[in-house]
C-alpha cells in the first residue's frame, strides 16, 4: 500500500473513531411528524379567526391530530425472578451365575459368577432475578391517527453531557380516553410501548467487547 493511501486510511479511521455513533433503535418510525393543514384555506389573511389553526370553542387542548404533542409520564418498574432446582438419582444392579453344565461344552464356566452395578446422579440449580426502574417525563409527537381514533406516538430526547450522549426514546399506541385534561398520559396506559435509554460515547464504547474478542468467543469450543 502506498504511503498517501495509508495516510488517508488512517485519517479516516481516526475521524470515525472520534465521532459519536447513534445507537440503533426499535421504536416506531419516524420519531416526529409535521402537522398537515386540516383546511384548504390560506392563512395569514389579517383576520383574528384563522381556519387552518382554529379549534372549536369548547374543545380542549388534548392531542388528536398528526403533529400534536403529548406528555408521557414514565413510571416503569418491573421486577422478575425465577428459581429452579432439579435432582435425579438412578441405580442399577445386575448379577448372574453359572452353577452347572450337563452334556454341554464349556464346563470350564461352571462356578462363574457375573455381577454389574451402575449408578447415575444429576443435580442442577438455577436462579435469576431482574429489577428495572425507569421514571421521568417526556413529550412525544403524534405520527399517525388510526381509524378507531387511537394515536401512534413516537419521540426522542438527546442529552449531551461532556463527551457522552444520552438517548431517551418512546413510542406506542395511546387511547385518547386515557389522556387527562393536562394532555398527559401514564406510560402504563400505552399499548405496544417501546422505551429505550441508551448512551453513546467513550464510556459506552468501553463497555462493549471488541470484534476480534467476539469472534474468538463465538468459534472457540471451550
Amino acid at each position: 500500500m502506498k504511503r498517501p493511501v495509508l495516510i488517508l486510511v488512517l485519517t479516516s479511521l481516526l475521524a470515525s473513531a472520534g465521532c459519536t455513533t447513534v445507537p440503533p433503535t426499535n421504536v416506531h418510525q419516524p420519531m416526529t411528524a409535521r402537522p398537515s393543514a386540516r383546511f384548504d384555506m390560506p392563512s395569514g389573511n389579517g383576520s383574528i379567526y384563522q381556519a387552518a389553526s382554529s379549534r372549536p370553542l369548547f374543545e380542549d387542548r388534548r392531542a388528536r391530530y398528526v403533529g400534536d404533542t403529548i406528555t408521557v409520564k414514565i413510571t416503569e418498574s418491573t421486577t422478575a425472578s425465577t428459581k429452579s432446582n432439579n435432582k435425579l438419582d438412578k441405580s442399577n444392579t445386575a448379577s448372574a451365575s453359572i452353577t452347572g453344565l450337563s452334556k454341554l461344552p464349556g464346563k470350564g464356566l461352571v462356578g462363574l459368577d457375573l455381577g454389574a452395578e451402575s449408578a447415575n446422579a444429576f443435580s442442577g440449580k438455577g436462579e435469576a432475578a431482574n429489577n428495572n426502574i425507569f421514571t421521568g417525563n417526556m413529550t412525544v409527537t403524534v405520527i399517525d391517527v388510526m381509524p378507531n381514533g387511537n394515536l401512534l406516538v413516537s419521540g426522542e430526547k438527546q442529552v449531551a453531557i461532556g463527551h457522552e450522549q444520552e438517548f431517551v426514546r418512546i413510542s406506542g399506541v395511546i387511547n385518547p380516553s386515557f389522556v387527562d385534561a393536562f394532555n398527559t398520559v401514564e406510560s402504563s396506559k400505552i399499548a405496544d410501548a417501546r422505551f429505550e435509554y441508551k448512551s453513546a460515547g467513550q464510556i459506552s464504547d468501553g463497555q462493549v467487547m471488541g470484534w476480534l474478542a467476539r469472534f474468538f468467543l463465538s468459534v472457540m469450543p471451550f
